[in-house]
């Protein structure tokens, strides 16, 4: 497990307060049980502020969909705030607004979350409307419905891909990246294609499959007591029916071969995505890779932002991040160039990096701030209770113990520089995918196919 995957690209400088959070152990007290349904309630207390905050995690991501029905869990994150039996549209969102409350949800290839917060007085409506919707949404699911939201994700999957300025790398690079076969292999928002070939059986049977108690996560934290929580979460969720078993065969093992790919975009100047195979969250080598990107790319003295950005004056911004999901993961490094500069100069310089980091490993110094940096960035995420709910939820996930905050720092502080030597050597000095984006009519300045070895 890796300190959270949003926390990749971080750029702080926190020495003196760290400290003192390294002195003490880090620890979010819970409680945890199960209905007879199945439904996981885990409960943490914190009265340092009026606010509370539920979290819950439907264990179905874009992972759990087919070849040719893909987009049905990001599809879901709409539908689910479209009304259920005895909350109709749009009462979700106007109680909770009429009660100081917020709400929304994501989607990700291993889950989908939904979660409100706000004053502790709110709890038992969040709880209600939860509960409602869980147990009572199929009723109310009809062909409008779902053409409305079908919609409403298909105009967000213009302006995120298909409109946005390099938006086509997020479409293509899982095909290019995973087989067929691997449940990665196709992008979380879905095709078009499988979107509009959605009927209304096809999404209410999904929701059947996935989106039953025994496959979900429920976190409750803030000014709450657990007594309480668990009572009222038995009166309203205890009458929802217990979903199938669920079966995920294994990902297929693959290795990924080198391969280039060039796009043509509306776009201004050229850029350049390397992408590599790594290995999933709980790998061991996942804290590793953490840190060689931000050796990489993480701050203003990084190497490749030096050598790119600012003493090569090649490049206006790259990036350096492992992206560790549940089942797998990938290493991207991606680099815009300056006008007139072509992406086989940013390529020639990327792989000189790789190599002298792969040679001599990071410097102490390099070490501990890309140490000091992720950990600062990690306690700011869990700073609030929302924070810790959904890291709650993270952990229980991936590992089954909602705390694993403390194991995972102690992961972080104990990678050394021959272990980020190590990773660099292993994993990015293999095979890849390579996308350049270039203007339109512009292919020259695409980078080229060059064998990489170690």
């Amino acid at each position: 497990m890796t300190l959270r995957r949003s926390l990749a690209i971080a750029a702080l400088a926190v020495a003196p307060a760290l400290a003192q959070a390294q002195a003490a152990r880090l620890r979010v007290p819970y409680t945890i049980d199960t209905l007879p349904n199945g439904l996981t309630l885990i409960v943490h207390e914190d009265h340092s502020v009026p606010i509370v905050t539920t979290n819950v995690w439907f264990h179905v991501g874009s992972g759990d969909e087919k070849p040719g029905r893909t987009g049905f869990a990001h599809l879901f994150e709409h539908l689910m705030f479209m009304g259920s039996q005895n909350a109709p549209y749009p009462q979700f969102d106007r109680l909770l607004e009429a009660a100081g409350a917020n709400n929304n949800g994501s989607t990700t290839e291993d889950r989908t979350n939904y979660f409100e917060e706000g004053p502790s007085s709110s709890l038992r409506l969040m709880l209600w409307l939860e509960a409602d919707r869980m147990g009572w949404l199929l009723p109310t699911m009809d062909k409008p419905k779902v053409d409305l939201q079908r919609d409403v994700v298909k105009n967000e999957r213009r302006q995120s891909y298909e409109n946005q300025p390099y938006g086509l790398v997020a479409d293509v690079l899982p095909h290019l990246m995973y087989p067929p076969s691997h449940p990665y292999s196709w992008p979380v928002i879905g095709s078009m294609a499988d979107l509009s070939a959605a009927s209304v059986d096809d999404v209410k049977d999904f929701f059947r499959q996935y989106y039953a108690p025994n496959n979900a996560t429920l976190v409750v934290a803030g000014d709450v007591h657990p007594d309480s929580v668990r009572a009222i979460v038995r009166e309203y969720f205890t009458e929802i029916p217990r979903g199938p078993s669920i079966t995920r065969p294994a990902p297929p093992a693959f290795t990924v071969k080198d391969t280039a790919v060039t796009l043509e975009d509306r776009v201004q100047l050229p850029r350049l995505y390397l992408n590599w195979h790594t290995a999933k969250s709980t790998h061991a080598d996942s804290p590793a890779l953490q840190l060689a990107g931000y050796v990489l790319a993480g701050a203003r003295t990084s190497r490749l932002t030096q050598a790119l950005v600012y003493s090569g004056e090649l490049a206006t911004a790259v990036q350096a991040y492992n992206d560790a999901k549940r089942l797998d993961g990938d290493f991207s490094i991606v680099a815009t160039a300056r006008p007139g500069k072509g992406l086989d100069t940013l390529q020639a310089v990327i792989d000189r990096q790789l190599e002298r980091l792969a040679a001599e490993g990071p410097t102490p110094r390099e070490l501990e701030q890309a140490r000091n940096v992720i950990e600062a960035q990690f306690l700011r995420s869990i700073q609030t209770v929302g924070g810790k709910a959904d890291q709650l939820n993270e952990y229980y996930y991936q590992t089954g113990q909602p705390d694993g905050f403390q194991d995972d720092l102690d992961k972080l502080r104990a990678v050394t520089a021959a272990d980020v030597q190590r990773v660099v050597r292993l994993y990015l000095q293999a095979p890849r995918v390579m996308v350049s984006v270039v203007p339109q009519g512009k292919q020259a300045l695409a980078a080229t196919l060059k064998k990489v070895t170690q």
